[in-house]
């Protein structure tokens, strides 16, 4: 695990936003390559929940087109898809990351142990699978770095190709969202999503000349913790993408939701036409 992120060159940061987070930042990716702008280059990959899936197929060269269309056709062949997620814990254990009163660690512990106790434990398959179902397996050269919370003491994680964490575990516990999937067991101990820090943790792409954070749930984010992280970014050339109404109408209240591969990513297609203007001008400057 390392935790010494200082980079040069062009960050691409990608935030959690569960299935229609990674429809949606894959179609925004493609859609922006397709207008001349190629996001894949970054020197630097950062990705947290959704944004680990959409990072780990980045990094290792995955044709994401293809890659799309083969988890939602997996998820469409499914029998009997998983009964919708119950989000009234997620909320409760995510009503305490928000408590000012309790430093934020303290709060990530606190929301922990209430993962570790959750009754979630038919989630177990549909988190393994999450890692298992990359194309590639294999930590790629460059950088990537992909974010987890420790659910024992609430300790910020970074896994990369030098820490203890095979790829497929590093992006499953990533996307462990805590009393929705069972915390991730890496090496003896259990990890959370990299959510529960932040939805973004964009911070880590300090030292940066170029950074665009993709963040699908920028809709319903507080913006403090963002405001923080940039000043991190001070003298990197930033901007920051979240979806648009379409984007938002497509996701609706369950962005779990299987059936949501295709519109999700789709939405990301359309909408990269009215924001390759920006990320041009921040990604070749």
């Amino acid at each position: 695990m390392t935790t010494d992120t200082r980079q040069t060159g062009r960050a691409l940061v990608l935030g959690g936003g569960g299935i229609a987070g990674i429809g949606w930042e894959a179609g925004l990716i493609v859609g922006l390559q397709g207008a001349g702008v190629d996001l894949t280059h970054a020197d630097l990959i950062v990705g947290t929940s959704a944004g680990s899936v959409v990072g780990a197929m980045i990094a290792t060269g995955v044709d994401l087109p293809l890659a799309i269309d083969d988890i939602a056709g997996r998820a469409e062949a499914e029998a009997e898809p998983p009964a919708p997620a119950d989000f009234s814990a997620m909320l409760a254990a995510f009503a305490v990351l928000f408590d000012t009163d309790l430093e934020p660690q303290e709060a990530r512990a606190r929301v922990g142990a209430m993962a570790l106790k959750a009754s979630v434990a038919e989630g177990a398959d549909r988190i393994k699978e999450i890692g298992d179902r990359l194309p590639s397996h294999e930590w790629p050269e460059r950088p990537l770095l992909i974010t987890a919370v420790d659910t024992a003491d609430g300790a910020f994680v970074v896994w990369d190709r030098d820490s203890a964490a095979s790829l497929p575990l590093a992006v499953a516990s990533s996307c462990a969202v805590p009393c929705v999937f069972p915390p991730v067991e890496i090496d003896g101990r259990f990890y959370m999503d990299g959510g529960v820090r932040s939805v973004t943790n964009a911070d880590l792409a300090a030292g940066s000349s170029a950074v665009v954070i993709i963040e699908p749930m920028a809709h319903l984010s507080p913006r403090t913790l963002l405001e923080r992280e940039l000043e991190a970014l001070a003298t990197a050339n930033v901007t920051m993408i979240g979806p648009d109404q379409h984007a938002i109408e497509v996701f609706g209240n369950d962005v779990l939701n299987p059936t949501l591969w295709r519109p999700a990513y789709h939405a990301g297609i359309i909408q990269a036409g009215a924001v390759v203007d920006r990320v041009q001008e921040v990604w070749k400057a």
